[in-house]
């Protein structure tokens, strides 16, 4: 079986399962349900329908029983809808992509509100040594007189021992 038929078949598959989660689905378990991907296997024996849940952990976890429970009645109308002869076994399973994303998203906040307090901060601030840390030439020729002067003391004591 071709890659493309595959997709077409996930998409259709993604609007009857919307829909009937919308529509026709009435179990009061199921929250605030988005299919956000359908997958088929290229042989059409499997789908796999990517779904979130808005709320909490526990009303993740109802809808997923939900989903569960109502898997038959779904995979019964995708079979009806899409004409084909073997309907593919449906696995719903929670999509992880949009709580990542919004972990992100508030990861990416935290990052922003710490650069601004550091560019505040870096106005006011001074630099701990001089304000031009670099050596230049003229510099040089200072630290050579400086480095004899520091080493003659040293030489004057190694004679003084002999």
């Amino acid at each position: 079986m071709d890659a493309g038929r595959a997709r077409k078949i996930a998409d259709r598959i993604q609007q009857i399962v919307a829909e009937m989660l919308e529509r026709r689905i009435k179990d009061p378990r199921l929250g605030f349900v988005t299919v956000t991907d359908t997958r088929v296997t290229n042989d059409l024996s499997e789908a796999t329908v990517f779904y979130t849940v808005f709320g909490s952990e526990a009303e993740r976890a109802d809808s997923a029983a939900a989903l569960e429970s109502a898997k038959g009645l779904i995979r019964s109308e995708v079979g009806r809808q899409t004409g084909l002869r073997h309907t593919p076994t449906l696995l719903f399973t929670h999509d992880p992509l949009p709580d990542n994303a919004r972990h992100l998203d508030d990861l990416f906040a935290e990052a922003r509100a710490r650069d601004a307090e550091i560019a505040k901060r870096a106005e006011t601030a001074r630099h701990a040594g001089d304000t031009d840390p670099y050596r230049r030439p003229e510099d040089r020729e200072g630290s050579e007189e400086a480095e004899e002067a520091e080493s003659e003391p040293s030489e004057r004591a190694g004679r003084s021992a002999t």
